[in-house]
């Protein structure tokens, strides 16, 4: 067999001709997608990246090249000769090369193939796990081909948009020290310091900072971060994500810049024009109307308060939460009052976001209240009920009711049954981009167990202005300039104007609880740093898989993942991750610990 690189020289991708290459020799190269032998002529479907092409094998033109081709099989590479010809009335209208197809001189087969664990095709029912441990063939997928086409058109357009903004692109370490963020490290043991250890980051926060302390001003980076917690479809151990840093900026500067980025992203990529600038809602006004710090904006249900009703009804499950402090909360959908089964689904969905059960009022105009809950009302109360809810429209209408001691419970579980039923019952608009940003976030929340306050974000965002005497009154009553990006009721990005000044930082790890002793031991190098003179400054980061994820239309982020692990963080491709041996261990300083359990490390 000749080599590739004496015989043939690629001169086309195999997607790239038209009807303007008729008459033109061409030599291609790629992978066997269909074959089909007709007694005395041979049809190939030859495909690369760029797409597929129709070649023809005629006995008139090659007998030895025809000769080859009937033992040819799916997935063998091969490259080929011949000239460009119409397909005159018999156009293939499915591909973009369907008037042309290309008549055959020569054949080298290049590679042959095993028989395939799954076909490679638009459509594949084989299980995720098989398609993972085989990722190199669901790679030549034409689906995942263009998922990866699009990741990478994303990222050049990302890039060049904050390019044009006057960023640059600077790389932060990948081996750091271990900070705490909110998730478990992953650690690497370091063999010239024994006992050490490197921390893979959670993302370059500190380093970021640093640049700007740096003088850099406008910084950012693609990093890949890495966080070790429970996985989802749409989070994974190792990630990556468009960071993005400035000094002297406020929250609409950091704003400005995200949503020239998507905006020029969108554009390029979907062809679709975003409006600007985005809505901006607060914290408190999405969880009351929405029931979520990430709400879908494309449709119009929101969350009924009913709290104040419910306190002075005669329902005890009602009247119970509101007397505690919580919360009831309704969600209504318009006509005629769903099936059992529908409100037991429903239920279940409740359940499942925390609440202790769903209750429900359904009424038409002129008629009784009806529901489990009714009977326990008085008419005072389920006249105020039907007049807050809107019962009494002509073609019916029915409340789903959560009610909670806890006011966050009550408004997840409305809120997750909110999404839930605009889902099911069609109300999202085809193609609909619903944008919006969430601010004025809590800068703490209280971890009772522990007895202390904790960093909703990170101990590094900067407390309102106007907020900073609540610190040491009221620190629940603190509000962040955080902000979130949020599309479509996913969160892409998040971020804040970081704290610059060493007096208000050594104050939040005091109210963190974290001694001066372990804020020197884990942030002296930042804190040392601020007192160099440190610009205001403040960023965001956009979650890039997830960001393609929902550009590419998919609800898992694996699926625009070149590699992506399972749920249970593991690579099944390679068998990552995998048992070191004793020689290994001990070149790092360590050693086995024996506790009954031979895989016990």
């Amino acid at each position: 067999m000749s080599s590739i690189f004496g015989k043939f020289q690629r001169s086309h991708f195999n997607g790239d001709l038209r009807s303007g290459h008729v008459n033109t020799e061409v030599t291609l190269m790629g992978w066997v997608a269909k074959h089909r032998d007709h007694g005395g002529f041979v049809f190939v479907d030859i495909r690369d990246r760029s797409g597929i092409v129709q070649l023809v094998f005629k006995p008139e033109v090659s007998p030895g090249a025809l000769e080859v081709a009937q033992g040819l099989r799916q997935e063998f590479v091969i490259a080929v000769r011949g000239t460009v010809e119409s397909r005159g009335g018999n156009i293939n209208t499915h591909i973009p090369t369907g008037e042309v197809e290309v008549i055959v001189k020569e054949l080298e087969i290049l590679s042959r193939s095993k028989p395939l664990p799954f076909p490679i095709a638009l459509e594949c029912d084989a299980t995720e796990t098989t398609r993972l441990r085989y990722r190199y063939l669901d790679l030549r997928r034409p689906q995942l081909q263009k998922a990866m086409a699009m990741r990478s058109a994303v990222l050049q357009s990302a890039r060049k948009a904050l390019i044009d903004d006057g960023f640059l692109e600077i790389e932060t370490p990948v081996l750091t020290r271990s900070t705490p963020e909110g998730a478990r490290d992953f650690l690497v043991p370091g063999r010239l310091q024994r006992g050490s250890f490197y921390a893979l980051p959670q993302s370059p926060q500190l380093f970021k900072q640093l640049l700007m302390v740096a003088g850099m001003e406008r910084y950012f980076q693609v990093p890949r971060c890495f966080r070790d917690e429970d996985l989802r479809a749409d989070r994974q151990p190792e990630f990556t994500q468009i960071d993005i840093e400035m000094s002297f900026a406020r929250t609409d500067d950091v704003m400005g810049v995200t949503e020239r980025m998507l905006s020029r992203i969108f554009s390029e990529i979907k062809g679709v024009k975003i409006p600007t600038p985005f809505e901006r809602k607060t914290y408190a006004e999405c969880m009351k109307r929405y029931g979520a710090d990430n709400p879908d904006v494309r449709f119009g249900i929101e969350l009924i308060d009913l709290t104040d009703l419910a306190e002075k009804c005669g329902f005890r499950v009602f009247s119970g939460a509101a007397s505690a402090g919580g919360r009831v909360a309704a969600v209504v959908i318009d006509g005629p009052r769903p099936s059992r089964k529908k409100i037991d689904a429903w239920t279940e969905t409740a359940k499942e976001a925390g609440a202790k059960g769903l209750a429900w009022l359904s009424a038409k105009a002129g008629d009784e209240l009806t529901g489990p809950a009714a009977r326990f009302l008085d008419e005072d109360s389920k006249m105020a009920f039907i007049q807050r809810l809107g019962l009494d429209s002509e073609e019916g209408a029915t409340a789903l009711i959560v009610a909670d001691e806890v006011y966050d419970t009550a408004s997840i579980a409305a809120g997750r049954l909110r999404r839930q039923l605009g889902r099911e019952l069609s109300l999202i608009p085809d193609d609909a981009l619903g944008f919006v940003w969430v601010v004025d976030f809590p800068l703490f929340e209280r971890d009772e167990e522990a007895g202390r306050w904790t960093s909703v974000h990170h101990p590094f965002t900067s407390p309102h202005s106007s907020d900073l005497d609540l610190l040491t009154e009221n620190p629940a009553e603190v509000r962040a300039t955080a902000y979130d990006v949020v599309l479509n009721g996913h969160e892409v990005g998040g971020g804040s104007i970081r704290i610059h000044q060493p007096a208000i930082q050594k104050k939040i790890f005091e109210l963190l609880k974290m001694t001066p002793q372990e804020a020197e031991e884990k942030f002296g190098f930042l804190l040392e740093a601020l007192s160099y003179g440190a610009p205001p400054h403040g960023g965001i980061a956009i979650g890039f898989d997830r960001l393609v994820g929902l550009l590419f239309g998919t609800e898992s982020i694996r699926d625009v993942i070149a590699f992506p692990k399972t749920t249970s963080a593991q690579e099944l491709m390679t068998g990552a991750p995998s048992p070191i041996d004793d020689d290994q261990l001990a070149e790092l300083g360590l050693k086995l610990i024996d506790q009954g359990d031979e895989n016990t490390r």
